[in-house]
């Protein structure tokens, strides 16, 4: 097994959610010797609180906030969750951290997790709350361009459209988002024509359409928010791979206007079971027998499926109005994790656009000692997770650029190109000025003319503000003259040291990227836990 194959089953995971079933709710008595919620406008320290739940939650939930609220009034239930992409959460799950740390675990699905022993071990009970189908929002000119039926619509149909050069999309990516995953499963389930659990022979038959239908993908994000977004800023792309629920949301909190679309042939559905974890303490474990029913019975049910767009799991209530009633045969999922992680590895390293990555790193004279040390271990951990194809130039800048070097890993010899990453890393020094503004400026001129044949990105990290070259307001103006092609381009800023978290955050607002926080020493929020992070947006 490759080590970037045990990498890729370290972080791929899935997504876990739920609440349900009667009115009748059970007191709460005390979690532990901490009473109370954490005291308002201070960080939650992670200890056990009575009348509260620590749950490991998948991000995109983040819509349910108002709906917990409401539970907390009505239970006396406080849920405390720690927002994470699913892969982190099943790492955490599977490698023990989570135990004492948290009571419950709240993804889109455990399908995943289920192929994960250590991981699965660790949950004693889940209890589906709400449903989402992968579905396909398609701008309404496209679909009558296409002359498509939006009920009668096949994957094969869309694998047609895509070959054929007269549809492209965005989808998050299947190593680091359920939805992303979830996608990857439909198509190569349907295009293989898989009548049980996907197997390898189904993934080998079906790689020839599959490579075809990744073509045609134009957007990649780690998060369904950011590819939200993306989408709207970019314009040029046709359609949104995601969950129905998402497509909808966006629908009416953007006005995209996407006609929805679940194809006939298959849907691989989320169900965010709240999982227990066995580690949860008896209090904790009452806590959330009543949250789950409360959030099941049939008005709350009701108001969840109006606010987030999700499917009721309680038959006696109706989803919400825009949501077709039409059946839709549930697609298989892979039976076996390394049927799965082979699908991933496939996709990563074959049947995606390569990235192309531009990392402009502060290497003045303030990030000397340790600073300069944890760039060199951060950016040398990264190199066993760059793809097959992948290519990456290193631009590190003080007063100016120093050097600009691209290397490309070659699938014939990978270990040719990753050693000169590390060579060139070893080599950084630390000397000069911050010359931001003009680095950038740089970076966007080595990006030439052709975005289109790989997910391209540029990585500024930086330590200080911008103290020489040109000026915020004058990268502006470059910027906003660059050709439309280049300036699709993201900048994901990472805010390190004392770096000006208002100036990259503009730079990323500007240029349609994201900020990345690496304030923390380590794990999530640390230099390595943000480069990491990124690797979803490439």
């Amino acid at each position: 097994m490759t080590g970037r194959l045990r990498r890729l089953r370290r972080r791929v995971s899935r997504t876990l959610a739920a609440l349900l079933a009667t009115a009748v709710l059970v007191p709460l008595v005390a979690c532990s010797a901490t009473d109370g919620p954490a005291p308002p406008g201070k960080k939650d320290d992670g200890a056990p609180r009575a009348g509260s739940l620590r749950v490991l939650a998948s991000s995109e939930l983040v819509d349910m906030k108002p709906l917990l609220e409401q539970a907390r009034k009505a239970t006396g239930i406080t849920v405390r969750p720690t927002w994470t992409g699913t892969l982190d959460a099943v790492e955490q799950l599977g490698s023990g951290k989570a135990d004492g740390a948290y009571d419950a675990v709240w993804l889109s699905s455990d399908d995943y997790l289920r192929l994960h022993p250590d991981a699965a071990k660790r949950i004693t009970s889940e209890t589906p709350l709400m449903t989402s189908p992968v579905a396909l929002g398609v701008k309404p000119s496209v679909v009558k361009r296409l002359g498509w039926d939006p009920s009668d619509v096949t994957w094969t149909q869309v694998h047609q459209a895509v070959a054929d050069g007269r549809l492209t999309y965005g989808m998050t990516d299947p190593a680091r988002s359920n939805s992303g995953f979830s996608a990857l499963v439909s198509v190569a389930s349907a295009l293989s024509g898989a009548q049980s659990a996907l197997t390898d022979a189904d993934v080998r038959k079906a790689g020839g359409k599959l490579k075809e239908f990744f073509g045609g993908q134009r957007l990649t994000s780690g998060s369904s928010g950011w590819l939200a977004t993306a989408y709207t800023r970019r314009g040029t792309v046709d359609a949104l791979i995601n969950y129905e629920s998402v497509l909808l949301s966006l629908n009416r909190d953007s006005h995209t206007g996407l006609t929805v679309i679940r194809p006939r042939d298959g849907v691989v559905t989320a169900d965010y079971p709240l999982s227990l974890l066995s580690a949860a303490s008896p209090d904790a474990k009452d806590a959330v027998r009543a949250l789950t029913s409360y959030l099941r019975s049939p008005a709350v049910q009701r108001q969840l499926t109006r606010e987030t767009f999700r499917r009721p799991v309680v038959a006696s209530v109706r989803p919400a109005a825009p949501l077709a009633t039409e059946a839709r045969r549930e697609l298989p999922f892979p039976g076996s994790r390394s049927v799965a992680d082979g699908l991933l590895d496939s996709y990563e390293n074959k049947l995606r656009r390569p990235s192309r990555t531009v990392y402009v790193l502060d290497t003045s004279g303030s990030m000397q000692g340790e600073r300069l040390r944890k760039l060199k271990a951060a950016l040398t951990g990264l190199t066993g997770d760059f793809r097959e194809r992948e290519e990456v130039t290193l631009l590190p800048f003080g007063s100016s650029v120093k050097r600009a070097r691209t290397h490309t890993v070659d699938p014939a010899d990978p270990r040719a190109g990753l050693a000169a990453i590390k060579a060139d890393t070893a080599a950084l020094t630390a000397s000069g000025e911050t010359a931001i503004f003009s680095s950038l400026e740089s970076a966007y001129d080595r990006l030439g003319p052709d975005t289109e044949s790989a997910f391209t990105s540029i990585v500024l990290m930086t330590d200080g503000e911008n103290t020489t070259g040109d000026s915020a307001d004058d990268f502006a103006a470059f910027y906003r003259s660059l050709p439309a092609a280049r300036r699709a381009t993201p900048v994901f800023p990472v805010v390190f040291g004392d770096s000006d978290r208002t100036e990259l955050d503009a730079i990323a607002t500007l240029t349609g990227g994201r900020l990345f926080d690496a304030t923390k020493d380590r794990g999530p929020g640390s230099l390595d836990g943000a480069f990491e992070e990124i690797r979803g947006y490439q």
